[in-house]
């Protein structure tokens, strides 16, 4: 059966592939074929493709994927599930819906080593939260994404695997030999793609365990000589890098502007700084705005480059970045 397919170069593939599945276009019950370098990635329908990538679609005779077994069927409804490496993350308040639910994952064909539920929200300083076991021996695993891999415990440090796509966009942008500083770094989804793109990348973050982690996954992916790692509140060592960076990373979106006086100190002359923030959706961008071009007074021209709304985190309320280049005057 003739089908239409998104080819693109290999190297392409992972990004390409998460574009169509944001889109909801991709026609999961065919395999993805590559032929000659070429990855094709089988889509419901041309109109549901994003338009810069239709040049792309082509007619192919892909072959039938074999259906997995899922917990929705073994469940006979579909349970609220998010995969973390091999952990797989329940969000249930019921205690029996949720080992229920543990058992059809254990039984079901998706990979997985460790079932958890979550027993709290996010919780203090280091936003981290406290996890249900309900089968399985622990909470580390190994998370890829965009072909680096990270080591990580989920009851130990933040990380969202959702934020992936968001990440990838970032470090499409880094140049070689720029100067990169991540002033909350986790584990480095950030640090350590920035680094392997030939950025020099300072890291901070103020739970040492994630430091740890964090040089852990450079030496994993082999950016260790690129990443300087440093433990502790970033207000208090930025002064030993005044004036350095070229880019800035402040995914700390309840409290970065907290923290824009230290990274207006950090910058160079000529500094990109990706703010992440929350706001309201009626105004989810001025805020970051004002309190941006407030911190660069007088010694910095602020102008937004980009305004984007990351994700919806709560009803009305929006996580967004805005891309803002800072030179000096």
């Amino acid at each position: 059966m003739t089908v239409p397919c998104v080819g693109v170069d290999r190297e392409r593939g992972e990004a390409v592939r998460r574009r169509l599945a944001e889109a909801d276009a991709l026609a999961g019950e065919y395999d993805i074929d590559v032929e000659d370098g070429t990855i094709y990635l089988p889509v419901t329908d041309r109109d549901a493709v994003p338009e810069s990538l239709r040049e792309s679609v082509v007619d192919r005779d892909p072959e039938p994927r074999e259906t997995p077994t899922t917990p929705a069927d073994l469940l006979g409804y579909d349970p609220s599930i998010e995969r973390l490496g091999d952990v797989v993350i329940v969000d249930e308040a019921d205690a029996d819906r949720a080992a229920e639910i543990a058992e059809a994952v254990m039984n079901s064909d998706v990979p997985c080593a460790t079932v958890v539920n979550r027993a709290s929200p996010i919780e203090g300083e280091l936003r981290i939260r406290r996890w249900d076991v309900l089968t399985g021996d622990g909470t580390e695993t190994v998370h890829r994404e965009y072909g680096h891999e990270f080591l990580l415990d989920i009851a130990e440090v933040y990380f969202s695997p959702r934020l992936a796509t968001e990440r990838h966009r970032v470090v499409e942008q880094v140049e070689p030999d720029e100067h990169a500083f991540d002033m909350f770094a986790g584990v480095g989804p950030y640090a350590v793609p920035m680094a392997d793109a030939g950025a020099g990348v300072v890291a901070c973050d103020l739970n040492e365990r994630a430091i740890e982690y964090l040089r852990e996954n450079a030496r994993r992916n082999g950016v260790d000589d690129r990443i300087t790692a440093i433990h502790g509140d970033v207000r208090e060592v930025g002064d030993d890098w005044a004036g350095w960076a070229d880019r800035i990373v402040m995914n700390l979106p309840h409290s970065a502007d907290e923290f824009l006086e230290t990274a207006v100190a950090i910058a160079g002359d000529d500094c990109v700084i990706h703010y992440y923030d929350i706001q309201h959706e009626d105004d989810p961008f001025g805020p970051g705005r004002t309190a941006i071009e407030r911190a660069a007074g007088d010694a910095y021209d602020a102008t937004v480059e980009t305004e984007r709304v990351v994700r919806s985190y709560a009803p009305h309320e929006l996580n967004v970045c805005l891309d803002v280049r800072l030179t000096s005057r």
